[in-house]
């Protein structure tokens, strides 16, 4: 028979003893093989969770994992009390049995010792983050195998959904970054009815949290959202379904969480409440660049997105531009009516669009608006005038894009050939009917018009440009250009091109100069070339399988960098990764249209550090 003293708190805790011979691993091991071998022990379990308040890290994860490794086993045990539990300050006097009394006791202590694990997911030191994390999803494993709360007749399935809330509460800090804890989480997110739990917590917490804000905008907190959001993803097919963290012994295949359609309700729910509260512009752009890959597939009904749509491109600017995607796949698979949205597209034709960094996927996007040959003859010329008129300013590398793109909208629409083919516009100067302030296409009087500025783009100074812009004097073919090509045509890929080309020997009477910019002799070697031992700078490799354009990739990975500050970077090339997981190969190729081709040797490096147990090979060659 085990004392009924053991609810008094002991006095003589080694951890506050300076002069204390053991030490705290020694102190902590002792303590719990006490407690878990006789109950006379019990109170030793306040000097164990009292290391979680330890100033030393250490000292905290030792603890963490051994208050894991006792609260584990009573809870296989059975010795912590199960239903609504009593008030712990009169259990003494209670007519209550000892072992009753035990079990209330160590309950109390369990749950003291999850709100100190909790309060630690928020400590300065990872290591401490990721070891209490690690706990509480233990405890969560355990408490679903062994609940502490009596089961409804009707509800016939155990998970602790409560726990798990409140630990998704403390990653959703509206205070501290905790993306780099979340990237943690997401191992834990590869269960089934963990993920859907997850799913449920956060919709009620962006509820919870927005409307006691007024809706009002909280950076840290939605960028927390968004990082946790943008890690779950929802299996394909229901047959998918089957790794639970908590086994169900009363007919599993009935449980809603072995549900594809719950999962993709939840799923719905929860990106539809994120979006319908104000975002931070910079979250506009993140979340655009996955939409179409990653959110609107996994959704039981996309079309529920066009508010969220329409507010993203009602802003301007590349937000507009990335909104644009999103469009597109609700129109076109989902039958969406969206009202005056060629009107807004060319409302979206300005010189930024050819310096931002979704250029390409804008073209992209334009060439697929514009396919349809049902298009009236005024949208289409309007079109074409407003980028021939923005091509006057345009640089080189987007009027290589420009002059075969007005070359194939003028073949898919025989009407608009009366833009090249005007007659007076030859004969004598003229004023241009065409109205570029003009927001509505039908009021621009472009069909009026013609092509002059084509006619002087065959004078300009870069030699490609001009010979694109004189195409246009000879008969157009039937067959149109392919501009996948130059979409992501950089100018340092335009000089690169021009420095390789091969011309002709010409004979000279002076020796041509070389090594211009390559010589350490040279002024201009000097200044104009990186310093190899400067360390001041670091390496980094990213390829994510949901991104269309190696933009996309910049564009994320740069966010995330730079969000903490005193980050400066920059893309110095891009290529290709075949990833075989089956076969154990990686092999580096290619290269990027806007960015160059990278260095692949660096990159094969930086892979094998990661997969020391794969065959990793580059090579030049390939796009």
């Amino acid at each position: 028979m085990f004392s009924e003293t053991i609810m008094a708190p002991s006095t003589d805790s080694n951890v506050k003893e300076d002069n204390s011979q053991v030490t705290y691993k020694k102190d902590i091991n002792t303590k719990t093989s006490r407690i878990l071998q006789n109950k006379r022990h019990a109170n030793d379990i306040f000097d164990v969770t009292e290391y979680l308040q330890s100033e030393k890290d250490k000292e905290i994860i030792f603890a963490t994992d051994a208050c894991k490794r006792v609260f584990c086993q009573l809870l296989d045990r059975g010795d912590l009390y199960v239903g609504e539990l009593p008030e712990e300050e009169g259990l003494m006097s209670g007519d209550r049995s000892a072992e009753e009394k035990y079990r209330i006791f160590m309950r109390h202590r369990y749950n003291n010792c999850v709100e100190l694990l909790l309060e630690n997911l928020g400590h300065e030191a990872f290591q401490v983050k990721e070891a209490s994390l690690c706990a509480l999803m233990k405890f969560v494993a355990a408490e679903g195998k062994h609940p502490l709360q009596n089961l409804d007749l009707i509800e016939h399935y155990s998970f602790p959904r409560e726990l798990l809330q409140t630990l998704v509460e403390h990653l959703l800090s509206t205070k501290e970054d905790m993306s780099l804890l979340i990237s943690r989480f997401q191992e834990f997110l590869e269960m089934d009815d963990v993920r859907y739990y997850v799913m449920s917590s956060v919709r009620d917490n962006i509820y919870r949290v927005m409307s006691r804000n007024k809706k009002a905008v909280i950076p840290v907190y939605q960028n927390n959202v968004f990082t946790l959001l943008s890690t779950i993803n929802v299996p394909s097919h229901g047959s998918k379904i089957k790794k639970f963290l908590v086994k169900q012994a009363y007919r599993p295949e009935e449980w809603k969480v072995a549900k594809l359609k719950e999962h993709k309700r939840a799923f719905e729910q929860m990106w539809l409440l994120f979006l319908k509260y104000k975002l931070p512009s910079s979250m506009y752009k993140k979340i655009l660049v996955i939409l179409h890959e990653s959110i609107m597939p996994q959704m039981s009904d996309p079309t529920l997105l066009i508010d969220f749509l329409s507010a993203a491109y009602d802003i301007g600017g590349a937000i507009s531009l990335l909104a644009l995607n999103g469009l597109f796949i609700l129109i076109h698979k989902h039958n969406l009516d969206y009202p005056d949205f060629y009107k807004k597209l060319y409302s979206l034709l300005d010189p930024s669009i050819f310096h931002v960094k979704y250029r390409a996927r804008f073209f992209h996007l334009v060439n697929i608006f514009l396919s349809s040959t049902h298009l009236p003859a005024y949208l289409v010329a309007a079109f074409v005038k407003r980028f021939a008129r923005l091509s006057l300013t345009a640089p080189p590398t987007a009027l290589l894009i420009l002059l075969p793109f007005i070359c194939n909208l003028i073949r898919r629409h025989p009407s608009c050939r009366v833009l090249i083919h005007r007659p007076s516009a030859a004969e004598e100067p003229c004023d241009d009917p065409y109205v570029m302030e003009e927001e509505d296409p039908a009021q621009c009087h472009a069909l009026e018009s013609s092509l002059w500025e084509i006619n002087t783009l065959q004078k300009h100074y870069h030699p490609d440009v001009a010979k694109a812009a004189i195409k246009i004097n000879e008969p157009l073919t039937e067959q149109e250009e392919d501009i996948g090509e130059v979409l992501e045509l950089s100018t340092f890929e335009l000089m690169e091109r021009e420095l390789k080309a091969e011309r002709k020997t010409i004979p000279l009477e002076f020796d041509t100069a070389t090594e211009l910019l390559k010589s350490p002799r040279e002024v201009l070697g000097v200044h104009f070339s990186l310093d190899k031992d400067d360390e001041s700078y670091v390496d980094i490799v990213r390829g994510y399988a949901w991104a269309e354009y190696h933009a996309d990739i910049y564009d994320r990975v740069a966010g995330e960098l730079e969000r903490g500050g005193g980050v400066d970077c920059e893309c110095l090339g891009g290529g290709r990764i075949k990833h075989d997981s089956a076969a154990k190969k990686i092999h580096v190729y290619g290269y990027s249209m806007g960015f160059g081709k990278a260095n692949h040797s660096v990159s094969t490096e930086k892979i094998k550090t990661h997969y020391p147990d794969y065959e990793v090979t580059w090579a030049d060659e390939g796009y």
